[in-house]
């Protein structure tokens, strides 16, 4: 009897936006699955997939996982954990019924697979079930800070990556502890960080960045920002080159 062949999983970065920051590796992986999985929001098909269009073989099955709640609903609640967390067990089985099928599936992820991203709720579920491949992607904050020609840290500077849904009085003391940092998840987080950021005395060399590598991004001293809640790709970078000439 024939050993059943179980199909490859791969978790494909896709990087912060430019579709040509897109790897090699990762277009290779494209063309080499039978099903493409992307997270999006309901009515559209998200970032990722806008990305990688050009790369898609013709005949790919197209699998969305539509989020069954999204920023209207805080994460702590329990009427987002309990949703969110059967949403990741269905997507899951939904994926392993084609890698059963002997498909390659490809879920992808804006930035990096495994850093703040939803596949990573795929690959805890099914890594240890199929062969699999994590494909890096260039993160969000390495497109920004490139796209903007901006320098964070250098020789023994410390450099910390923050989520802006800290608590204030967290946030101020892991920014007083740090030469360098990333402020990630900013959205209506931002009047916060702005005060945290004030509190910690970095206020007046953040950098805000909005939609980095994208091409309607833009960047701007923080201190010149309104207070109105910032798009989803956006974060904060705060110099900590102690040594800069």
């Amino acid at each position: 009897m024939n050993a059943i062949v179980k199909g490859r999983f791969s978790g494909v970065g896709t990087g912060p936006g430019d579709p040509e920051l897109l790897t090699l590796k990762a277009v290779r992986a494209l063309q080499e699955a039978d099903v493409v999985a992307f997270f999006c929001k309901k009515g559209g098909n998200g970032n990722a997939r806008a990305i990688v269009d050009a790369h898609l073989r013709p005949g790919t099955i197209e699998m969305p996982l539509v989020y069954p709640v999204t920023v209207e609903t805080h994460k702590d609640e329990a009427a987002y954990q309990g949703p969110i967390a059967d949403f990741f067990d269905r997507s899951a089985e939904a994926i392993a019924s084609y890698l059963d099928e002997g498909r390659n599936v490809a879920v992808l992820s804006e930035g990096d697979p495994l850093f703040y991203g939803s596949y990573m709720h795929m690959h805890v579920r099914l890594a240890h079930l199929y062969p699999t491949e994590v494909v890096a992607g260039i993160t969000a904050m390495s497109g920004c800070w490139s796209m903007t020609g901006f320098p964070l840290v250098q020789g023994d500077d410390i450099l910390s990556i923050l989520p802006g849904t800290l608590p204030e009085d967290t946030l101020t003391r892991r920014l007083e502890d740090t030469e360098g940092a990333v402020i990630m998840k900013v959205g209506r987080n931002l009047p916060k960080i702005r005060r945290a950021l004030q509190a910690a005395g970095k206020l007046s060399e953040a950098l805000y960045v909005e939609r980095g590598t994208m091409l309607n991004g833009h960047a701007q001293r923080l201190e010149e920002r309104d207070e109105s809640p910032a798009p989803y790709f956006s974060l904060v970078l705060v110099p900590g080159w102690k040594t800069r000439p």
